[in-house]
């Protein structure tokens, strides 16, 4: 679209063509030249402006305040630059016609980068991607209460959309859903770490959040963690990127012990309470599928480590699994979780649940575990749960969803993948009820 002639402080002067590659003014006498030359005229999107010494620039298609050619009120001149090419003719009519070619060049793009850098950021779209435990010890009980892990987490393609946008209030943050039931205050982990943030920084700026939830609570799948970790890092990008990946890191442990692991690369041996994070090489291809299968009811995370019994879990060392896992990949026997028997005992139709999927796969899972405190049970090796899940009436509202394992780039947070499979979005429309 671009603004009608009749828009134009001179009729004569027509801008005739406008596509991606040039664009061209036609003019009658020197005077409309004139004319045009002393009018400012916008084009949707793409803006080109003009004044007597005003210059332009052109960026894939767009027309910017950048270049270096001028128009003359005497005498059309023009300062070509390297990347633009004009070619003047006349016609059988009499009139003159200028074609302005764009000649697609490296620094026009720097230029428009470093403008849009300087502009500031008004807004942001985050993926919030959830976690897996691959195996999960707890070695032993702290002095302070909480019990020490050793565990394998990887971030997977299941995850939340979160919308940020700067507040014009000076004061308060204001967060939005899609699901009932999450907390809006600042008992929720996104409003506790946009707070963390200006206290540890002095930033003043607030901001309006809308939460797109897809991953289930009381999952052990560490959505509202996730959720806490981009929120740190959003509000970081709005001040400029102030402080260091490390520092949110650090500072993200005080809120949440599984918060620091979403700054790792999406890999990690986590030991401590959690927020010590070793990062990994991905030891698990990301082509390898799984689904997740959690039934409504939750487990209570401190109902589970209330009812754990250090005598009764495995005796493997978790270095080992980790070796197993890097070197042979998943299998059944790699996959312990030492909170499965506790949150079994918390609710025993779990424990239900992933004997049936193990006994009905037969075979198409390489391991069948419960996730974190549960309620997730995790098959992976297969995106398809198994039929009975379909056809049972105890089953009818449980959360499904297929997955894989993914990373993130250095200094970029998570990006959403999507799904080779033909007619769907994205990984996270796969999540539904059954």
């Amino acid at each position: 679209h671009i603004i009608p002639p009749q828009d134009f402080h001179s009729a004569s002067c027509n801008i005739y063509t406008h596509t991606h590659t040039y664009i061209i003014i036609e003019w009658q006498h020197t005077q409309a030249f004139t004319t045009m030359a002393s009018t400012q005229f916008l084009c949707s999107s793409h803006h080109l402006y003009t004044s007597k010494t005003q210059t332009i620039s052109f960026r894939n298609g767009g027309l910017t305040r950048h270049s270096p050619f001028s128009f003359s009120t005497k005498k059309p001149q023009f300062k070509t630059p390297q990347f633009v090419t004009i070619r003047a003719s006349a016609s059988k009519t009499g009139k003159k016609q200028v074609e302005i070619v764009y000649n697609p060049d490296e620094r026009l793009n720097k230029i428009a980068d470093e403008v849009d850098a300087n502009a500031g950021l008004s807004r942001l779209t985050l993926f919030s991607p959830c976690k897996i435990n691959v195996f999960l010890r707890i070695t032993s009980k702290r002095e302070d209460g909480f019990h020490d892990l050793a565990s394998l987490f990887h971030v997977i393609s299941l995850g939340d959309k979160i919308k940020f946008s700067l507040s014009p209030s000076k004061s308060t943050d204001r967060l939005s859903t899609n699901v009932p039931g999450v907390p809006l205050d600042d008992t929720n982990l996104i409003i506790k770490a946009l707070n963390l943030y200006r206290k540890k920084t002095g930033s003043d700026k607030f901001f309006w959040i809308h939460l797109d939830k897809k991953v289930p609570t009381g999952a052990g799948l560490g959505g509202g963690s996730s959720n806490a970790a981009t929120a740190l890092w959003a509000a970081n990008q709005f001040s400029g990127c102030i402080a260091t990946e490390k520092e949110l890191q650090k500072w993200s442990g005080e809120i949440g012990s599984d918060i620091p692991f979403f700054f790792s690369n999406g890999a990690a041996y986590c030991t401590g309470r959690g927020e010590v994070v070793q990062d990994l090489p991905a030891p698990i291809p990301s082509d390898i599928p799984m689904v997740l299968i959690k039934p409504p009811q939750a487990c209570s995370t401190a109902e589970v480590y209330k009812r754990l019994q250090l005598d009764q879990t495995v005796s493997i060392d978790p270095l080992n699994l980790l070796e197993k896992i890097s070197t042979s990949g998943i299998s059944q026997d790699v996959c312990v979780n030492d909170l499965e028997i506790p949150a079994f005992e918390v609710l025993p139709s779990l424990k239900r649940l992933k004997q049936r999927v193990i006994a009905a796969g037969r075979g198409q899972y390489d391991a069948v575990f419960m996730s974190g405190s549960g309620s997730t049970i995790v098959g992976v090796g297969s995106p398809d749960p198994p039929q009975f899940v379909y056809d049972d009436e105890e089953y009818q509202d449980v959360f499904l969803s297929e997955a894989s394992f993914i990373t993130r780039e250095p200094n970029q947070w998570y990006r959403e993948p999507y799904a080779t499979n033909a007619g769907t979005d994205s990984t996270a429309d796969f999540a539904q009820s059954a």
